[in-house]
């Protein structure tokens, strides 16, 4: 399972558009084969910060997913709205038992 963890500071003025971009990317990403979890949040320390979580099957689904025309598109309208480059990070995960 891949976990990616994507972090943007938007512009203040910017921030309802921002917002109604990233919910209709996290559901239509998670209509997506092999999306287990796809989620934006705001950063409560920094409120024009938006932070994304998403969980993927395996890096198939997920180069899939960023090849989506809708998701090249994603990223050039939030990146327009930015103060900031975007920051994304992309970890490999299993699931853990606890004791």
């Amino acid at each position: 399972m891949l976990i990616v963890l994507g972090k943007v500071q938007v512009r203040p003025d910017a921030l309802d558009q921002a917002l109604a971009l990233s919910q209709q990317h996290v559901l239509r990403s998670r209509q997506e084969e092999g999306c287990i979890a796809h989620a934006v949040y705001r950063d409560l320390e920094q409120p024009d910060t938006l932070v994304f979580v998403e969980e993927w099957a395996d890096q198939a689904a997920l180069k899939k997913h960023f090849a989506v025309p809708e998701s090249l598109g994603f990223v050039k309208a939030l990146g327009h709205l930015a103060v900031a480059r975007p920051s994304m990070r992309i970890l490999q995960a299993a699931p853990a038992e606890m004791a």
